[in-house]
């Protein structure tokens, strides 16, 4: 991606439904549940970069006897970071105890992070400083077990001063108006609630106070806290929580929009944001992975029992289609081919802006994200030119000669590697004019792959900002002198920010935003600007439900390939000689590509929750007071 916008976050959960002693006689090892948790995370570690956390829980320890560990990190390599930590203190136990080598029972009583059930994340820090205090999971501790809750997630909350309200109405004090604290919180608030109901239950049942606590955790109602928990919720998020007696849950929004997919035999439960990864790790067949309903949690109790409940009622399946363009990895069997159908639905658009001249173009692509759109793209222009052969060989007939024929069936894409990235630069300067130098070297290019009578095709996954491109990656293509340069973005024009986790918060760094406005600017209609402040303003007082985003109002009058047309002018470097084209993908086509992920409220406006036609609204009158801050 031309401009790496940011995920939120990863989960993995992981509950082993033996005892330890049964995987290190069949696989050799009692830390089995921690060798895959550290597969899992890295196998996830393209949702986030910046933070990861591992936390566990052992099941029926005795008083006295530690049974919740977790361990964070923020270092430049964090997975690898908690992982190394954990294997030191591993080894650390094993070697002054070298008989524990063969007793599970003394490495689980002795041995820190090994237990039954274990919860994993990895962060991109898109909001806030990326401290330690941010890394999930978050951990809020009791004297009693059941009250020990462990929370993470990927998720956003559209209406966090709500929440965090709420729970001052409960009489809490929240230490933060953070989504993760009141998220954390308001579920901990009715833990404690359910917990104390059901011990003055079992009291009156005659009970003593021991006998209490593993009949509370034989009780204890996950989906009852979470429904009302999650009463207030507006966002998307896929959130797992464990609790200290053992019982886990992930529970999904319900509009689909984050991903959650589960997998389940009679060793293990996994849960994580993304299919290939429990795919890979556990050796398991596609189908025998599923996805986790929207609205709907999967519960695992301390026994074992796994449920599925419908926690809040399931809204229109807005699942976000970024996770197919950009986000998840593309081994998954379904994202790998919806992103090939994002290429090939794309090579008519293409084909027109090349004039139909094959011959005179070069196909490549940036980065190495786009290359399964390249791929799609790419095997379509094959088959635009095999039915061309075909036609030009039916066409001559019996007279073609063999030379002829020869010629006809040389016809094909011509494909190059035009552009490496060296991973080796960084852009270490911040001071602008420096900086914007180095960038420029950032990508080397393969000189002599294009011809001065050429068209020069780069498929990108999506155009946010459009700095990168502007500053760096089409003065490096330019060197190549080709008569135009054709950008192909397999994402539709983003003109809407987002607020359920991807680092899109402001509409001003949006360039198709930028565009409207410039072209509002050329045509003398600038006063929409004022208009949709004025609307913008006469809602900040409404209920969610009443919220009409207004900001559509900026690009109604405009078509696509107007839009477009004007972000290829703002794009354009005033230094580079060839003429510039930017083609978008449609918003119908990328339904078709990717049918099951409808969520498109980034290209549309069509916000699946009522959070977010306040948030967008926000986000406006921030650009028009000149306020450099988020909309929630």
């Amino acid at each position: 991606m031309s401009d790496a916008i940011k995920h939120e976050c990863g989960i993995a959960l992981i509950r082993l439904l033996k005892p330890l002693e049964f995987y290190k006689e069949k696989y050799g090892s009692a830390f089995y549940g921690i060798n895959k948790m550290y597969l899992m995370m890295e196998k996830q570690h393209n949702r986030g970069q910046d933070g990861a956390g591992f936390a566990s829980i052992k099941v029926n320890m005795d008083p006295g006897e530690r049974y919740i560990s977790r361990i964070r990190s923020n270092k430049a390599q964090p997975i690898q970071d908690i992982f190394s930590q954990i294997n030191t203190r591993i080894n650390d136990v094993l070697n002054t105890n070298p008989e524990f080598n063969n007793d599970v029972a003394a490495q689980k009583k002795s041995i820190p992070y090994l237990g039954e059930l274990l919860l994993g994340h990895v962060r991109y820090g898109t909001y806030g400083k990326n401290s330690i205090e941010s890394v999930h999971p978050f951990l809020r501790q009791n004297n009693w077990m059941h009250r020990n809750l462990i929370v993470a997630g990927n998720f956003n909350m559209t209406n966090v001063s709500e929440l965090f309200e709420n729970l001052v109405s409960l009489g809490q004090h929240p230490k933060e108006k953070a989504d993760t604290i009141t998220v954390m919180e308001k579920i901990g608030h009715f833990l404690d609630d359910e917990v104390a109901k059901l011990y003055k239950q079992i009291k009156k049942e005659g009970h003593s106070k021991i006998e209490a606590s593993p009949l509370i955790a034989e009780r204890l109602n996950i989906a009852k806290i979470l429904r009302k928990a999650s009463k207030n919720w507006d966002g998307g998020y896929a959130m797992a929580g464990l609790l200290g007696h053992g019982d886990a849950f992930v529970l999904r929004d319900p509009a689909g929009i984050r991903p959650a997919y589960y997998y389940k035999d009679d060793e293990v439960v996994v849960i994580a944001s993304e299919r290939p990864a429990i795919q890979t790790v556990f050796d398991v067949d596609y189908d025998a992975i599923h996805e986790l309903d929207p609205g709907k949690a999967i519960i695992i109790k301390k026994t074992g029992e796994t449920t599925f409940k419908e926690i809040l009622p399931p809204l229109a399946r807005k699942a976000c289609s970024f996770e197919r363009i950009y986000f998840s990895r593309g081994s998954d069997a379904e994202i790998y081919k919806e992103r090939k159908n994002l290429g090939r639905l794309l090579f008519p658009k293409i084909l027109e802006a090349i004039d139909h001249d094959m011959e005179n173009s070069v196909f490549s692509y940036i980065p190495n994200t786009a290359e399964t759109c390249y791929y799609g793209m790419v095997k379509e222009a094959q088959n635009y030119l095999n039915k061309k052969k075909e036609d030009l060989i039916l066409n001559e007939g019996v007279n073609i000669t063999k030379e002829r024929l020869r010629e006809i069936l040389a016809l094909r894409p011509r494909i190059e590697k035009v552009a490496i990235k060296d991973v080796k630069l960084r852009t270490f300067i911040t001071e602008d004019t420096s900086r914007d130098d180095l960038v420029t070297h950032v990508y080397d290019i393969t000189y002599g792959s294009v011809k001065p009578t050429d068209h020069l095709v780069i498929i990108d996954d999506s155009i946010v900002r459009g700095t990168t491109l502007k500053k760096s990656i089409l003065k490096i293509l330019d060197r190549l002198h080709p008569k135009k340069i054709i950008v192909v973005s397999s994402a539709p024009q983003i003109r809407y920010p987002d607020c359920y986790g991807i680092d899109m918060a402001r509409l001003e760094d949006l360039v198709a935003f930028r565009a409207a406005l410039a072209i509002h600017k050329e045509k003398g209609s600038y006063d929409v600007v004022e208009n949709v402040y004025s609307k913008c303003i006469a809602q900040l007082n409404k209920e969610d439900a009443e919220i009409i985003n207004h900001v559509k109002d900026i690009y109604s009058p405009f078509s696509d390939e107007e839009l477009s047309a004007k972000i290829a002018e703002l794009l354009t470097p005033e230094s580079i000689t060839a003429k510039i084209n930017i083609i978008f993908q449609s918003v119908p086509n990328l339904h078709i590509a990717c049918p099951n992920n409808l969520g498109d409220w980034y290209f549309t406006g069509d916000y699946p929750t009522p959070g977010g036609n306040r948030v967008v609204n926000k986000a406006f009158i921030n650009f028009y007071e000149g306020k450099k801050e988020r909309a929630y």
